[in-house]
């Protein structure tokens, strides 16, 4: 079974607080975009569960997030379960904001419930999903944009119709999610919350609006660990981009364009040899 895994970028991100477990109490929107890894899915004929992966900074023992999602199913559904070959061909770019590992491990998850026949219902993949990671539960929504609250793994799905073209840009130095986290000053957060103005203005496209409403609470501790960051917040100010952000710990930024067009353009004025750039759209 060949399945894709896509990207998502986080237009809003509140911080809110610090909880006992350790994790961070927040507020985010989602958006899915159309930027995939590939997924396969294959049959051993003993009891084996193996990761392959085309990029050496995967791991590919227990540690990777699908094996975490493959052995949860295989520990509560043992008589419908095989040994399995995960392939896993990488396109989006590790530990950098966009959700590539969870994601990955939400298509195991959704293909291995038809893959094994389990007919798992969408609430109950949604439980398995939070086991594995906070961001899993919103790709296994199989939503484009989505209301994402306590440890980002409560869903609500947006019924936004709304396709928004990205460009992304990505260096290629990793940042820590742990240490970004760790290093904010929940005293300097803004208390309002803008989500729903950030929904009004997606649905109406309103770019100034838009530019009012987006934010990321995790920005200003990412551009402090890694000042190349400053340097692409200021190109994209320069080519024109009016609405940008960090996704997620980062250290990926995306800009909002008013067409595919406008987007290729900007892409093609930003690329460099330290720089991964993506034009990409909602999906």
């Amino acid at each position: 079974m060949r399945l894709k895994s896509p990207a998502k970028i986080n237009l809003y991100l509140k911080v809110l607080k610090k909880r006992k477990d350790g994790y961070h109490q927040i507020k985010t929107l989602f958006e899915r975009i159309g930027l995939f890894d590939e997924v396969l899915l294959k049959k051993r004929k003993d009891s084996r569960v193996r990761i392959l992966c085309n990029h050496p900074e995967v791991p590919t023992d227990s540690a990777n997030l699908m094996y975490k999602a493959a052995d949860l199913l295989r520990k509560d559904f043992k008589n419908k379960s095989s040994g399995l070959d995960i392939s896993l061909k990488k396109r989006i770019p590790v530990a950098a904001g966009l959700g590539g590992g969870s994601s990955n491990a939400a298509s195991v998850l959704l293909g291995l419930n038809k893959f094994w026949k389990l007919r798992l219902s969408r609430v109950k993949l949604k439980s398995y999903a939070a086991k594995i990671g906070s961001d899993v539960p919103f790709f296994v929504s199989e939503s484009s944009f989505a209301i994402g609250t306590g440890r980002g793994d409560k869903i609500k799905n947006l019924p936004i119709s709304r396709v928004l073209w990205h460009i992304l840009v990505v260096p290629h130095n990793k940042l820590s999610t742990k240490e970004i986290y760790s290093s904010l000053n929940l005293r300097l957060t803004k208390n309002e919350d803008n989500v729903n103005m950030l929904v009004r203005a997606l649905n109406n496209f309103d770019l100034s609006r838009l530019k009012d409403y987006i934010a990321n609470d995790l920005e200003a501790s990412a551009f402090r660990k890694l000042p190349k960051l400053l340097y692409i917040k200021k190109k994209l100010q320069e080519l024109g981009v009016g609405v940008f952000c960090l996704s997620g710990s980062g250290p990926a930024i995306f800009g909002i364009l008013k067409s595919r067009k406008e987007a290729e353009k900007t892409a093609r004025s930003i690329k460099s040899q330290d720089l991964q750039v993506f034009v990409v759209r909602t999906h």
